[in-house]
């Protein structure tokens, strides 16, 4: 367990028990944050659950007491899952090869409003990605000039590319880039030298 830049916040491992067990707090979370109805949110379930039995899960809460104020997970990305798949299908394939082969996918990340501009998120972002097996992270995000487009942009995350549409979805996407340093240490499991949380 490690502390955040929120007073009374604690950044908390969460193994794939404790994921399971807090699924529905990690969609709250996700309602409270993408202004979205909780049932709404809930819905997302499924997807919850075709995540949990991923190669390299990990998964970092924000807790004030109980509370989870915040959430980031992600894993390793592989051929034959649904986001990868159509990620690599629209990057030249010289970009996917550098980018994706072995990537750090990261999945969610998402802070309750209150919380929000504290550096709760960068520290959240960073804890999810110190000792990933991996040489760069990738994710997906509105393509628009939003706060999250921003914060990524700040953080060093670069463009892979821009006008991504999903099947079934009508927003449009960027694909973004992470190179992580290689002289970092990679322990494994992912999370052992942190407290792991139900």
């Amino acid at each position: 367990m490690s502390s955040s830049p929120s007073a009374g916040v604690a950044l908390v491992h969460l193994d794939r028990a404790g994921f399971a067990f807090r699924r529905d707090e990690i969609l709250d979370v996700y309602a409270e944050a993408m202004e979205v109805r909780s049932e709404s949110a809930r819905s997302r379930r499924s997807i919850l659950a075709g995540h949990m039995n991923a190669d390299g899960l990990r998964a970092v809460a924000a807790l004030d007491g109980a509370r989870m104020v915040g959430i980031a997970y992600g894993y390793l990305g592989v051929p034959g899952q649904w986001w990868h798949d159509q990620v690599r299908a629209a990057l030249p394939e010289a970009t996917a090869t550098a980018w994706l082969d072995g990537a750090f996918e990261v999945c969610e990340l998402h802070v309750r409003p209150a919380h929000q501009g504290t550096g709760l998120g960068r520290a959240l972002l960073a804890e999810l990605l110190r000792e990933v097996p991996a040489r760069t992270a990738a994710l997906t995000t509105p393509d628009l000039d939003t706060r999250a487009r921003r914060f990524y942009k700040a953080g060093g995350w670069v463009d892979l590319a821009v006008g991504l549409r999903f099947p079934g979805d009508p927003r449009v996407f960027a694909v973004l880039g992470l190179a992580l340093p290689d002289d970092r240490p990679r322990l494994a499991p992912p999370g052992a030298a942190s407290r792991a949380e139900p």
